[in-house]
């Protein structure tokens, strides 16, 4: 069999939202490719050969996979979420233009998975029912500056606000300089909500105003949306139901 590439999205965490087609792919492969904890999602098997890799050698990671691929193996490369949004798609893409020509002549396909905001945003209700937007915090890839210029245009625009990767341990005040800069552009009554490892036993939810967020909410396992100004709370004797109304004014 000649070999081929998949770029799969595994979900949020639990084993209940790996979509169907992701399962086909995962079964049929020779080789999994991948940073460390979501190879670990993978229950190893006779054939099957696993590649876990660090956080920071995206660039490796693909190009590793499109060798395996060339060579004749079947090769899925896993993200968590959606491998299409802030994930190895890209970076696969990346790869390929930069590699030798034969690359692209390879079997490639991205198969989608459930991104940790909609995950998140289905926990809360429908805080994205609205115009939205999805921002990475990671300034790894990109300056501060260019993140602080889109957050600013983000609430002028009024978008709810998805944030990813909001707060590591290597950059603990991007996310303190975040907070300081929507309470300053849209200030302090705007519901934001802190989904942490949504779908997996640790999950947890919290809704607070901007006024009560502060850094400490939020680690890498966090995704944050911030609501648009017509973002509403339901109360009611459960859990609050957060939402964006399908119409603006």
């Amino acid at each position: 069999m000649s070999g081929w590439l998949a770029i799969a999205g595994l979900g949020p965490g639990s084993e209940a939202l790996v979509t169907p087609e992701v399962r086909v792919a995962l079964a049929q492969a020779t080789d999994i490719v991948g940073y460390i904890p979501y190879v670990a999602r993978i229950a190893p098997r006779d054939g099957l050969t696993l590649h876990p890799s660090d956080n920071r050698v995206e660039g490796e990671r693909a190009a590793h996979a499109l060798e395996m691929a060339a060579a004749g193996r079947r090769v899925v490369v896993v993200s968590s979420g959606d491998p299409g949004v802030f994930a190895m798609a890209a970076a696969v893409f990346e790869a390929l233009e930069a590699g030798p020509e034969a690359w692209r002549d390879l079997s490639i396909n991205v198969l989608p998975g459930i991104t940790a905001m909609l995950a998140a945003s289905a926990r809360a209700g429908a805080p994205l029912g609205h115009d939205f937007c999805a921002i990475n915090l990671s300034d790894n890839l990109k300056p501060w500056e260019l993140i602080e210029r889109r957050l600013r245009l983000a609430v002028e625009a009024d978008f709810a606000i998805a944030l990813y990767n909001p707060r590591s341990k290597a950059r603990p005040e991007g996310f303190a300089r975040t907070i300081d800069l929507l309470r300053d552009v849209c200030g302090d009554d705007r519901p934001i909500l802190f989904a942490r490892a949504v779908s997996t036993p640790e999950e947890t939810l919290t809704i607070v105003p901007l006024s009560q967020a502060t850094p400490d909410m939020a680690d890498m396992r966090t995704m944050v949306i911030i609501g648009s100004s017509q973002t509403r709370i339901i109360s009611r004797s459960g859990a609050p139901i957060l939402y964006t109304p399908r119409s603006a004014s």
